[in-house]
């Protein structure tokens, strides 16, 4: 028997132990899916749906990884959009896009053409539960450039996927759109519908024995087999249960996910107040050479 289900399974138990309200959510399958995959969640239904913001195979990427991209980019007569500081280059060129950093033409290509906005969540490899997260945005003229530093992140427990499936402990590499938030705590201020209530209630512990409580205060659903415009705890799959669902850009815990980010408390909510949906957001993520293809 491997250990990590095991962990997974003892997750879950103690989980169980938890308040009536978890026990309740355990009985609906709820913690079977997502942020519900394993983090606990007292109601995290709302499947992240089939609007992925691209092609059914989207992937993304951070600025964890510029120099490779950046090289090729240059190759191709692009800039990479370094900062502020990167005027040179772009200048030289006749004032070409920029393209963020780190992903490939195929990852590229799934980022909606009227999108603005992106979250990049760069994994440090395929079987890492490590990631790192910064947002982009698109100026008309000169191209990407991001607007927040890099954020420490965790993705699932076993790494990444091109395929996710309920239970795999993996998170689903893509582009995918950022439509709705939610948490136990009042909105601090986003653009976004927000959902508050204490159904975004949390107990028991992570696969590392960190407690899990306090997860959920501050959400932003991925749009993964989930209907967008419903609060993230709304159960619709639309792939259907197979396919998991309820994965959510969440508070950090301490620990690897079921197939969720999550990123500190503070930076959850800048990334909250930052989301415009004018811009259609969307988040890009996946193990850093899964989105330089």
């Amino acid at each position: 028997m491997s250990v990590r289900p095991t962990r997974a399974v003892r997750a879950l138990r103690r989980l169980r132990g938890g308040p009536r309200l978890v026990a309740a959510l355990l009985a609906t399958g709820l913690l079977l899916t997502g942020c519900a995959d394993g983090d606990g969640v007292r109601d995290a239904g709302r499947a992240d749906t089939a609007d992925k913001a691209g092609t059914p195979s989207g992937r993304g990427a951070g600025a964890a990884s510029a120099s490779d991209s950046d090289a090729a980019a240059a190759r191709n007569g692009e800039d990479t959009g370094a900062g502020p500081g990167a005027s040179g280059p772009l200048e030289a060129r006749g004032a070409r896009a920029r393209v963020i950093p780190g992903l490939g033409p195929e990852t590229r290509a799934e980022i909606p053409p009227g999108t603005t906005q992106a979250v990049v969540v760069t994994g440090i490899n395929r079987d890492s539960n490590l990631s790192s997260v910064v947002v982009y945005e698109r100026d008309p003229v000169t191209g990407w450039e991001r607007v927040t530093d890099a954020w420490p992140a965790h993705n699932a427990l076993e790494g990444w996927t091109d395929d996710h499936n309920q239970g795999d402990l993996r998170s689903p590499i893509g582009v995918y759109g950022l439509t709705d938030a939610g948490g136990r705590l009042a909105d601090p201020g986003t653009r976004l519908p927000y959902d508050r209530g204490p159904a975004f209630s949390v107990s028991g512990t992570g696969f590392e024995g960190e407690p899990l409580e306090g997860s959920f205060d501050y959400v932003v659903a991925i749009n993964y087999n989930r209907r967008p415009g419903s609060t993230p705890l709304d159960w619709t799959r639309p792939l259907g249960g197979d396919k998991g669902g309820g994965i959510w850009i969440h508070v950090d815990h301490g620990g690897p996910t079921q197939a969720c980010v999550s990123v500190p408390r503070e930076r959850m909510k800048e990334l909250l107040r930052t989301l415009d949906p004018a811009k259609r957001p969307v988040v890009v993520m996946g193990d850093e050479d899964s989105l330089g293809r």
